[in-house]
């Protein structure tokens, strides 16, 4: 299924009065709320700094830190964006090609220097002060009101706006005015100068991640363009391994046949017979090659059909686990199948599996399709240039995918892959 999405609109100008409203009001929330973000933020800082030397304790605190750091950032962003209507696509959490526990580290450092998180989270620190600054402003401009009516209810020389002015009955209500234009004037100052801070640092966070989505299209393209190389390299070989050598074997058996017909009719006969055996093991090829090439069955019946057909055919047990609330887009389901009938190839000729499983679930949430295939054979799985691991790895990335291999020596082998599919 596709949806259409409606045109942009562009978002009011920074001055309207819904928006200054909407912003004076964004900061009274940020003054407690960013003071309460930065108490957490420090508190985990300093408390995991000093205890590092206590068996490494403070190092979960430093961790959780960044993480804390990418929730404050993420929030931030969202608030900017819910304010401003920028446009921006949210903050996505980085994520380290590497596997393991280097790759938990590495993940921690790459989250850690991320940019656009420090963007987000310079911002925050401004919007709090900003915050303060929108109370105290907005106190003063109560007081500067309260001020101008000083005469319905206040003694003559009262003192005023905040006990600090004595003045006259008469003084009073001019001083409150003045006081209360100026601390109008200040706030309205205030949340356009946010505004402005916004568009500076958290804005170009979408031309970042822009430009992060077109290599992304740039990646796919060349994966694309490297997984019908693959292919194609495989269909070539499968044909000239397997399909044409036993043509050819066909038609010399024929012509021998063709040789004994009159002199020897039943030696004749038997090679006739063995041709037509060779012939139709050379259609059962065919059809394996045609279905390595697109599974019918998926366009008939789905991909749980699909994978039952496949599971059938398997050389060793295969355990299928297939949840799916709805049909996922033609190229996800052919995508998914494919690594699959893939890896269940790889268990039985080289891990010496003796059972696999398959699980498959549609994530209507996330937009994607998901599977893992495990065996329990001896492991030692690597990603091989033209390999059959490394053209599911180019089939996945051409659709914006992800294909994660984890092959201990000693086994087990295990492969998951997660495509986006129309919802």
């Amino acid at each position: 299924m596709t949806s259409q999405t409606a045109p942009p609109v562009a978002p009011p100008p920074l001055s309207s009065p819904l928006r200054l409203i909407g912003t004076i009001a964004h900061l009274g929330f940020m003054a407690f709320y960013g003071a309460a973000c930065f108490t957490v933020l420090g508190t985990l800082l300093t408390t995991g700094v000093g205890g590092l030397a206590a068996f490494g304790l403070g190092v979960l605190l430093l961790v959780a830190m960044v993480y804390a750091l990418f929730a404050a950032a993420f929030l931030e962003t969202a608030r900017v964006e819910g304010l401003y209507g920028f446009g921006m696509p949210m903050l996505r959490a980085r994520r380290s090609p590497k596997r393991g526990f280097v790759g938990f580290l590495h993940t921690i450092w790459l989250q850690f220097i991320d940019g656009g998180m420090w963007r987000a989270i310079a911002h925050l620190a401004i919007a709090t002060v900003l915050g303060w600054i929108a109370v105290a402003l907005v106190a003063a401009l109560v007081a500067a009101v309260a001020a101008a009516f000083a005469p319905l209810y206040a003694p003559p020389n009262a003192r005023v706006l905040w006990d600090l002015l004595p003045l006259e009955s008469g003084w009073a209500p001019v001083a409150g005015i003045v006081v209360a234009a100026l601390a109008l004037a200040a706030l309205v100052g205030v949340a356009l100068l946010h505004g402005v801070l916004a568009r500076v640092l958290i804005a170009p966070i979408r031309e970042a991640q822009l430009a992060a989505q077109a290599r992304d299209a740039v990646n796919q393209r060349h994966e694309a363009i490297r997984a019908s190389d693959v292919e194609r390299s495989r269909i070539e070989r499968d044909l000239h391994d397997g399909v044409q050598p036993r043509l050819v074997s066909v038609g010399m058996t024929l012509g021998l046949a063709q040789q004994k017909i009159d002199t020897d009719p039943e030696r004749a006969k038997e090679l006739v017979a063995e041709a037509h055996t060779s012939t139709k093991a050379a259609i059962t090829e065919l059809r394996q090659l045609a279905r390595g090439i697109h599974a019918s069955v998926l366009d008939d019946r789905g991909l749980d059909a699909a994978l039952s057909a496949l599971a059938s055919r398997s050389h060793i047990p295969v355990t299928l686990d297939v949840r799916m609330s709805q049909r996922a887009g033609r190229d996800a389901e052919a995508a998914v199948y494919f690594a699959i009938a893939e890896s269940l190839t790889n268990a039985a000729k080289h891990s010496r599996a003796s059972a696999a499983r398959v699980v498959v679930r549609d994530r209507p949430d996330a937009g994607a399709l998901w599977a893992r295939v495990e065996d329990d054979g001896v492991g030692g799985a690597r990603v091989i240039p033209g390999g059959g691991i490394d053209g599911i790895q180019n089939r996945i990335a051409a659709l914006g995918g992800t294909a994660r291999l984890d092959s201990p020596a000693g086994g087990p082998t295990s492969l998951e892959v997660s495509v986006p599919c129309a919802s």
